[in-house]
């Protein structure tokens, strides 16, 4: 009998153990819904004070880690044995979301991996913000893009790539109908059967990689951020459309840029592209 109770006893811990670890993991991701918050910096949700909304979120205000940066030139290192972003994506149904501040598409079941260091990253979902949240050498871009992954043990990387205002972007044509459809609607989400994300064209030779946080509530901290150093091109009627289509209150959903701190940022790029001094 006592043998009996103790393999319950330790069933009963591994469920738990189990049940709080993809508690965890639900609790590291971005909200769906971002209508709790502002950007609007004179209101009393907006970034200044993200993190008293929920305890939940106190790490915005007080976390050490937090994004986005500036990548200033002279705190980069060059890094040539980090190599391309390795990214292995595949096709998978998505969904479009309207999460009160921004657009998100959702892919089911995941799109493929990004690999860090061995570890394969699951594509879970991507987004836009305008202007761009993270800078380089202070210069901010139209837009940008972020492609927010998860391992198995639920650690987050992020790949954001830059827009500057000019041709169409082919994916964001793609998105155009679905994007217009949620902008009539009351709608927050709508399906849009398979999309491929081998069609967000952003390039992966030279990057910029830090650690940081996710840049929206709850601000989780050791995220694996790869920022690409390419410039793609978005048209002003896109950028346009995903801000319409949200109906915020809102010009921008870009957060301000946070303190780095002591963090290193480090680069990889050919010898015949790396940056100035």
């Amino acid at each position: 009998m006592e043998k009996i109770g103790m393999s319950l006893y330790l069933s009963c811990c591994f469920i738990i153990l189990v049940l709080l670890h993809f508690a965890c993991i639900g609790r590291a991701q971005e909200v769906e819904n971002e209508r709790e918050f502002s950007y609007n910096h004179s209101s009393r949700v907006g970034p200044a004070h993200w993190g008293r909304i929920r305890p939940e979120w106190r790490i915005c205000n007080n976390g050490t880690m937090q994004s986005p940066i500036d990548m200033l030139h002279q705190r980069v290192q060059v890094l040539p044995n980090l190599g391309i972003i390795r990214r292995d994506y595949r096709p998978a149904n998505a969904t479009l979301l309207n999460r009160g501040h921004d657009m998100m598409l959702r892919f089911e079941g995941g799109a493929g991996n990004m690999y860090i260091n061995g570890t394969a990253y699951l594509l879970r979902q991507c987004h836009w913000h305008s202007p761009s949240e993270h800078t380089v050498n202070g210069k901010r871009f139209d837009m940008e893009i972020h492609l927010v992954h998860q391992s198995a043990t639920g650690k987050i990387a992020v790949i954001g790539a830059f827009y500057h205002l000019g041709a169409n972007d082919s994916f964001l044509l793609r998105m155009t109908p679905y994007l217009r459809a949620l902008a009539n609607t009351t709608a927050i989400e709508r399906p849009v059967g398979m999309m491929d994300p081998r069609n967000i064209q952003i390039g992966s030779g030279t990057y910029y990689r830090y650690v940081g946080s996710l840049t929206v509530p709850p601000c989780t901290q050791f995220v694996d951020w790869s920022i690409v150093r390419s410039v793609r091109s978005v048209a002003d009627s896109q950028v346009n459309l995903i801000r319409q289509a949200v109906q915020d209150s809102s010009d921008t959903n870009a957060r301000p840029l946070q303190p780095i701190n002591q963090r290193t940022v480090n680069l990889f790029a050919p010898m015949n592209n790396r940056p100035q001094s």
